[in-house]
């Protein structure tokens, strides 16, 4: 199954909505089910495994009714309000589970397929789960967690969420594509363990358990593998240890809307967003090109002398995008003649000097600094960085001596020399990330400051001073970065 079938996008054609007009014309008495197998005939919706995509299909039909496009014939029986499978009776807690996974035993997961099966399920989640059984959509796996010592708890699986800006941006997608391939992501929708039960690394095992059985079972029932699984973390409830033990990739977060929020009332909690492929090259599987999204690269990637400014700088937000096509038509300038300026770079082109003298007097509140100018770079330095077991992240400071330039306003004191005068300047505080054998990844961070002197009416004494005003606070923060980059 190369590219997901467009039912609704098909049948949304004028073409489409003028047959299916002419079908219900035809025959007063036709049922909605009959239409959709006709259409799914017609049109060739199936699934890899030869069936008619039949709720696909009545999906559609229903949302285009919806829309006012076709008028669908009434069903003579009410739909009732669907409700979970329960058991008749409470289900019994596990009893005497040990405290260490290595002495857990009898532990599996078992595929539900069977009513009794899907009573338990359901039973586990409306007691335990914070969304209860629910309404999954799309295709679904569920499991159920059984050991000797009786239920521990259960997984599902259904369809990937539709819209996450942070994981497009992290696969590197646009929307034909995620249209083209979104049935390639399962989204692992419940996972319980019930709340009696406290072992150790118990989450984690059966994180790895269910990554090596779902896609067989996924496999046998749906005709094809998927190649991507995303989960959600309620972080005002739980860490999301679990998922990084079991080498799940922490990728973003949600904006806090659910499926259906077509309003954008945004009434959900904002969750993390864990990724795991299922396959190393699930990219180029679905026919994307070599080092997109936001995953591991290798070090040599960006080795290019054609297109690495493009690659490193290219799309920074400078607030128009004819700026950032001129910051890398800069940087691939500079590097050839990296000890020439820029006017002998361009051979003398009055045009490009002018403009590129333009770019760096931009004002200090435009979008022309250097966090926005790294940013590109930034993300290819991590992306770098992904792709190594360890990377060493140095930070330090530099001073930028330009006592030389006595008409530069904005300027701080960096130091005096001997006879007391004072150099003007700026301070740099830099990390750089950099392999254990001295290969350098990448710039992680910059940032220019202007030296304060203490002002003579401050009589507090250097503890009674805020970190956050001290000229050593850039350290701290360089050191919070790397632990959010860690994650």
């Amino acid at each position: 199954m190369e590219t997901q079938n467009q039912i609704k996008r098909k049948l949304s054609q004028p073409e489409a909505i003028a047959h299916i007009c002419k079908l219900l014309d035809a025959s007063d008495s036709m049922k909605i089910t009959k239409l959709a197998d006709e259409l799914c005939e017609q049109f060739g919706f199936y699934n890899p495994l030869g069936d008619k995509q039949r709720a696909g299909c009545l999906k559609a039909l229903r949302e285009l009714e919806q829309a006012g496009s076709i008028t669908l014939p009434q069903s003579p029986r009410k739909m009732k309000k669907r409700s979970p499978r329960r058991l008749a009776e409470p289900l019994p807690e596990p009893q005497a589970v040990p405290r260490e996974i290595g002495e857990l035993r009898g532990l599996e997961l078992l595929l539900v397929e069977t009513e009794a099966q899907m009573r338990i399920w359901n039973e586990m989640m409306i007691n335990d789960h914070p969304r209860g059984a629910g309404l999954l959509v799309g295709r679904q796996i569920r499991y159920l967690v059984q050991s000797k010592y009786g239920w521990l708890g259960g997984f599902a699986f259904s369809a990937a969420a539709l819209h996450l800006h942070d994981r497009d941006e992290w696969i590197g997608w646009d929307l034909e594509s995620r249209r083209a391939n979104l049935h390639q992501v399962v989204n692992m929708s419940r996972f319980l363990i019930r709340s009696s039960v406290s072992c150790q690394n118990l989450a984690s095992r059966l994180l790895g358990m269910a990554i090596r059985k779902l896609p067989q079972d996924f496999e046998a029932r749906y005709g094809y593998r998927p190649l991507l699984l995303e989960s959600f973390v309620d972080i005002n409830n739980f860490t999301g240890t679990c998922y990084r033990a079991a080498n799940w990739l922490w990728i973003g977060k949600t904006k806090g809307r659910g499926r259906q929020d077509r309003l954008k009332e945004k009434a959900e909690t904002i969750k993390d967003i864990y990724v795991y492929p299922l396959v190393k090259d699930f990219r180029q599987r679905i026919g994307l090109a070599d080092g997109s999204g936001l995953g591991a690269i290798d070090i040599t990637s960006c080795v290019d002398g054609q297109n690495w400014a493009e690659k490193e700088f290219g799309g920074a937000p400078l607030g128009d995008s004819r700026l950032s096509r001129r910051l890398v038509e800069i940087g691939t300038g500079k590097a050839e003649k990296p000890s020439f300026s820029y006017a002998s770079v361009v051979g003398g082109d009055r045009a490009k000097t002018k403009a590129y003298y333009r770019l760096i007097e931009a004002p200090d509140d435009s979008a022309i600094n250097i966090t926005n100018i790294l940013l590109p770079h930034r993300e290819q330095t991590i992306r770098r960085m992904k792709g190594q077991s360890v990377v060493l992240c140095i930070q330090d400071g530099s001073d930028l001596n330009f006592n030389n330039l006595s008409q530069c306003e904005g300027l701080g004191v960096i130091g005096n020399n001997q006879t007391g005068a004072k150099s003007r300047g700026l301070h740099l505080h830099s990390m750089i990330a950099i392999t254990p054998d001295g290969l350098p990844l990448g710039v992680v961070k910059a940032e220019c400051s202007v030296p304060k002197e203490k002002d003579k009416n401050d009589k507090r004494r250097t503890r009674e001073i805020p970190i956050e005003e001290k000229k050593t606070f850039c350290w701290i923060e360089g050191i919070r970065d790397c632990m959010q980059l860690k994650a």
